[in-house]
Parts: structure tokens; sequence; C-alpha cells
């Protein structure tokens, strides 16, 4: 009969468990609300017991520290009271020192100070009477000292006087006896207090223990029904997209096999492949039309340096300088031809360094003495191929913020080398005013900025806006840094990948 009892509650157990867990799960409230709450279940069983905790311990660890500080007070007052009173009447008693001038009424104050401390410390009544004990018994001492005081002020006789120093030397012991006798009262409380604490922790550990229990069960429930709250609706949404999936994707048909979370995620990567299709579509359109401003930057660079280097040829002609005319109208000419390359925005580096030159000779006819430049290019690197107006705008940065600047001339060396394997630097170095150190910090934060936007604003590229094409075109791994000391000059330097001319010919 028992045994058919229990075999039918082990049976019924389960039953009712699972009612319970559905009843839960089915409760009308958010996923989100129901992973809360149990957490702050569990926090609550966990936080209540650890607080209590701390605060016994605290507490313990209070009367504790204010036992040890006792004794200690007590123990410093043990070994000085009786000999440094002592020492001191014996001195007024012998005629060492005048009454006035002996140090009794100082001791006593320490003393006195002491005890006080040791009764506002303590939290024990017995104590505490103890400590009113040595106190009076201190009266009784200050009493003795007046006396001798007084006695001496009217001339008593030294035998008067050692019987009073006798009743001060009696007392001064009573009060270290007393004051031992209360270190060992505190010896015995501290250790009565560590029983205690040993027996509280020994309780609150059972505590602690059946809390972890709790909550670890708790946990259980509360996992297998946040489990149950997002199974339900993930099967019905399987069931959607399943729908969906066979009516217009018949050839994405997954296989029995394949659990529902997994036909799931290929629904989803379904959607996923169409939205990153048309972020790639949106990201091309963002990046033909950020060509196109750049473009048009180049467009608004170009009639203004034809519009200076006419100046300077009309001067020339003037002057009848007519080597150099013809020297300034073949470099803008070379200029201009590799400028316009037939549309093409990629060139080789060879072209670009050809253009630069083109570029640096007509400065160089214009500001005449106060411009000089070196051209200095590895040959293994002049095949690769380059955006264009990648390296004239550093010259032309170098030129107009730089050499110009200082007004006492100035030189821009141009190198262009292989500093590794996959990389090509352009560098292009002056020695003119350079950078203060608060504007190099603020090309440096435009340098820094991960935006694509493009400074339509500027009359030139600008660094800024050289670098951001670099970036644009070559990846976030390219770009242009700069290092700069004010009235010693600038040098910026372009990094940019390996690439022959086939796999640069883009527009």
């Amino acid at each position: 009969m028992i045994y058919t009892e229990r075999k039918l509650a082990a049976e019924m157990s389960p039953r009712y468990l699972g009612r319970i867990i559905n009843y839960f799960a089915g409760i009308n409230l958010s996923i989100r609300t129901k992973i809360l709450l149990s957490f702050f279940v569990v926090v609550a069983l966990m936080g209540s017991v650890n607080i209590i905790l701390i605060v016994q311990v605290l507490n313990f660890n209070r009367q504790y520290d204010a036992i040890i500080a006792n004794i200690t007070t007590a123990n410093s007052i043990n070994g000085y009271i009786k000999p440094a009173i002592n020492s001191e009447m014996w001195d007024i008693v012998a005629g060492k020192k005048e009454f006035s001038e002996g140090k009794q009424y100082q001791i006593i104050e320490e003393v006195n100070d002491k005890l006080w401390g040791m009764k506002a410390n303590t939290d024990s009544d017995k104590a505490e009477i103890k400590l009113d004990v040595i106190l009076r018994t201190m009266q009784t001492l200050t009493r003795y000292v007046d006396k001798m005081g007084a006695q001496m002020a009217l001339g008593s006789r030294v035998r008067d006087n050692e019987r009073v120093l006798e009743n001060i030397r009696g007392v001064s012991e009573l009060v270290e006896d007393l004051t031992q006798e209360y270190v060992l009262f505190e010896v015995n409380r501290a250790e009565e207090n560590y029983r205690q604490i040993q027996r509280h922790f020994i309780r609150w550990t059972f505590i602690y223990l059946g809390l972890m229990l709790a909550a670890a069960i708790f946990s259980v429930v509360a996992a297998w029904i946040i489990s149950e709250s997002i199974y339900i609706p993930i099967k019905k949404l399987h069931n959607v997209t399943t729908t969906i999936t066979e009516n217009d994707l018949q050839v994405l048909v997954t296989s029995d096999n394949a659990n529902e979370i997994a036909e799931l995620g290929l629904s989803f990567n379904i959607m996923i492949g169409k939205i990153r299709e048309m972020l790639d579509n949106k990201i091309k359109e963002q990046e033909n039309l950020k060509k196109a401003e750049f473009r048009v930057l180049q467009a608004q660079i170009n009639p203004h340096f034809l519009y200076n280097t006419l100046d300077t040829i009309i001067w020339m002609a003037e002057s009848k300088r007519y080597d150099q005319v013809i020297e300034i109208v073949r470099a803008l000419s070379s200029f201009f031809r590799i400028t316009l390359s037939k549309g093409r925005d990629w060139i080789t580096i060879r072209e670009e360094i050809e253009r630069t030159k083109s570029y640096l000779t007509i400065q160089k006819m214009r500001y005449r003495d106060i411009l000089d430049y070196r051209i200095e290019a590895d040959p293994s690197v002049l095949d690769n191929s380059i955006l264009k107006m990648t390296l004239q705008p550093l010259v032309e940065n170098a030129i107009y913020h730089g050499i110009k600047n200082k007004r006492s001339g100035g030189v821009v060396t141009v190198r262009v080398y292989r500093p590794g394997d996959n990389r090509i630097s352009l560098e292009v170095a002056d020695d003119g005013i350079g950078f203060t150190s608060y504007k190099l910090a603020q090309v440096q934060n435009k340098l820094d900025d991960n935006s694509s936007d493009i400074d339509l604003r500027e009359g030139g590229f600008g660094l800024e806006n050289v670098n951001k094409r670099i970036k644009l075109y070559y990846g976030k791994d390219y770009g242009l840094s700069i290092e700069s000391d004010y009235q010693q000059g600038t040098r910026v330097v372009i990094s940019i990948p390996v690439q022959d001319r086939s796999n640069g010919a883009q527009n």
C-alpha cells in the first residue's frame, strides 16, 4: 500500500510541476520582463543574505575594534600612571622642583582624557562601570595631589608631606590594579565575542546554503519558463516564414532534418542578403557622388591655376623673356595634357610626377628666387597606378602655406619610394614656415575624422580632402600623415597600395 502511494505521488509530481510551469509561462509578460524579473528575484535572494551577513560582520568588527582599542589604551595607562605621578611628586617633596613647576596635573589630565575616551568607545555596561570606578579613583588621586599642594603652600613639615605622598602612591597603585582588572575583563569579552561570531557564521552558512539551493531551483524553473516563452513564439514565427519562403522562394526549401531555428535563420538570411544588396547599391551611389564632388573640386582648381599662369606668361611676354615664355608654356601644356588624361582618373606615378614637375616649374618661374625644388623617385614604382591629383595638391600646399609665408625662400622636396612590399610612399617636404602646435593639432583632428564628407568650401583640395580621397578609393588603411615644426618646415607622406596600371585603370 505504501509503495503504491509513493509510486502514485512520483507520477503526479511531474504532472503538477508541468502545469505550474505552463501556467507561469502563459502569463502575459514580455520575455525581457520575465528575464529581468527572474534576475531580480535571484539577486534579491542572494543580496538579502549577503547584506545581512555584511551588516553582522561590520557590527562584530566594530565591537572587536572598540575592545582592542580600549585594551591598548588601558595598557598604556597601566604602565604609565604609577611611575609618572610617583616620580613627579617625589621630586616635589624632595625639593628638587616647586609644586607649581611639576607636571602632576598634566599627567592626571592625560590619563583622565584616555579614560573618558575609553568610556565613550565601549558598548558594555559592565565595562562602563569599571571605567567609572577608575575615574573616581583618579578623582581621589587628584584630591591627594591638591592636599599636597595646599600643605606645601602653608609650609608643612616633610613628615606630613611624606604621609600624603604615601597616600598618593597607594592610590596610583590602585589605579593600575583597577586598570589591569579592566584589561582582563575586556580580553575575556573579546574572546566571548569571537565565539559569538563563530556561532553566527555557522548559522548563516546554513542559511546561505539553503538560499543558494532555493536560488538554483528558482533559476532552473525560470529558465524552463523563459525557454517555453521563447520557443512558442519562435515556432509560430517559423510557421509564418516557412509559408512565405514556400510561396516566393521555392528553391530554398529545406530538408526535414533541419530544426525550426535553423530554418528561421535561413529565412532571415534571405532577407538580410536582399537588404545587403540594397545597401551595397546605396554605398556605390554614395561613392560615385563623392567621386563627382572630387571632380568638381578638380574643376575648381584648374581655372584658378590657369588664370595665374596666364598672368605670368603675359608679364614675361611684356618683359620680352621669350625663352621663359616658351618654357612656361611647355610646362603648362604638359600639366594640362596629363591633367585631362582623356578623362581617366588613374594615371601612372611617372605621369603624376611629370605633372607635379610641370606645376613646380611654373611656380618657380612665378616666384623666381624664393622657390626651388627637388624630385627623387624610385624607378621601380614609376609604372604603378595612382589617382590623378594626388601629389600636386600637397606641393601646392607646401608652396602657399609653407614657402610663401616664410618670405625668405625655400625648397620643396618630392620623394617617391617603396617602404615595404605592399605600399608606396609619396612624400612632400618643405623648409617653410611650418605649423604651430595648435594649428598642427587642428589639421591632425581633421585627418583623423573618419567621415567621408568633402569640404567644398575650400579653394583647393586641402590636406584633409586629399586624405579622404585616398581613403575613399584605397580604403581606411591608407591615407596621409603629417609632421611639422614651426619655423622649421613640414613633411607630408601619402601611403597607397602597390598596384599595376591594369588594376588601377578605373574611372
